[in-house]
């Protein structure tokens, strides 16, 4: 059933506002597989975010570590890096610090070369891994914690083992969409993200509400990130939802359901 499976991370980038926990949401462009969803940033696993190097520029954070978390013999940590990498590619927002501690200032001095960087990976001129090499970063791995894991269903042709994420908007920084891939980006409260889905204000697909209602306990991201930060293997299990139609409308169940096993 996985072989056709492209893995992919997802996150859920969080703030603290005057409106309580913001989840940063973003509108993919006319491009399948996504056209014109709202959703959070990410993408497939390039070849990339598996280089062995990679362990060198993270914050105490390796592969078996990462992959203990993900439940995988290998390649966990590609997740994590894939996320750090989309996300600076996709709205701007890079979680990473100078080697020396000291966190980047991408409103301020460093905007002008962090920006060129940015051009350059997205038209694949650099790899994400020489620009941490160059700048001397160590990516904020810590800082990220697993959240959900969603398979895409059978029926579709083109299918997709993600990893959502949820992870922390990092100081001196602030989100500018690529007006490609992503050509809206907003800062909202997760409930009023799931009105607006449901009112048909914001498109949406079932990963990205389900995920929203996971924040829906929590007053506050930094309550939300340390609640997620040590899983184990078993707190997070894959979802693989089964859609049927009963009598002309589609109905979904997902693992656990009665009846699950049927379809």
């Amino acid at each position: 059933m996985k072989n056709n499976l492209i893995p992919a991370a997802t996150v859920l980038v969080l703030k603290d506002s005057d409106n309580g926990m913001e989840v940063l949401i973003v509108k993919r462009s006319k491009k399948p597989p996504f056209e014109n969803l709202y959703v959070f940033p990410g993408g497939k696993i390039d070849e990339g975010d598996n280089h062995k190097d990679w362990e060198l520029y993270c914050d105490g954070f390796n592969d078996l570590s990462a992959s203990k978390i993900l439940n995988l013999r290998s390649c966990g940590l590609s997740y994590w890096i894939a996320c750090i990498r989309e996300c600076f590619e996709e709205v701007g927002i890079l979680m990473a610090t100078k080697s020396s501690g000291e966190k980047l200032d991408l409103l301020g001095k460093e905007k002008i070369k962090f920006d060129d960087y940015r051009k350059e990976l997205i038209n694949q001129n650099i790899s994400f891994l020489t620009i941490c090499k160059d700048e001397d970063l160590v990516l904020s791995t810590k800082n990220i914690a697993p959240l959900s894991h969603w398979i895409t269903p059978q029926f579709e042709t083109k299918r997709f083992d993600t990893r959502f994420f949820i992870a922390y908007l990092p100081e001196k920084q602030t989100v500018k969409h690529d007006g490609m891939e992503i050509t809206q980006s907003i800062w909202i409260n997760p409930q009023e993200a799931l009105k607006k889905a449901i009112e048909g204000d914001m498109q949406m697909i079932l990963p990205t509400t389900e995920n929203l209602k996971l924040c829906a306990d929590f007053d506050n991201a930094e309550d939300m990130l340390n609640s997620q930060k040590n899983p184990t293997k078993n707190d997070i299990k894959p979802i693989l939802p089964k859609f049927f139609k009963d009598n002309g409308s589609w109905n979904v169940l997902f693992p656990g359901d009665d009846g699950y096993e049927n379809y």
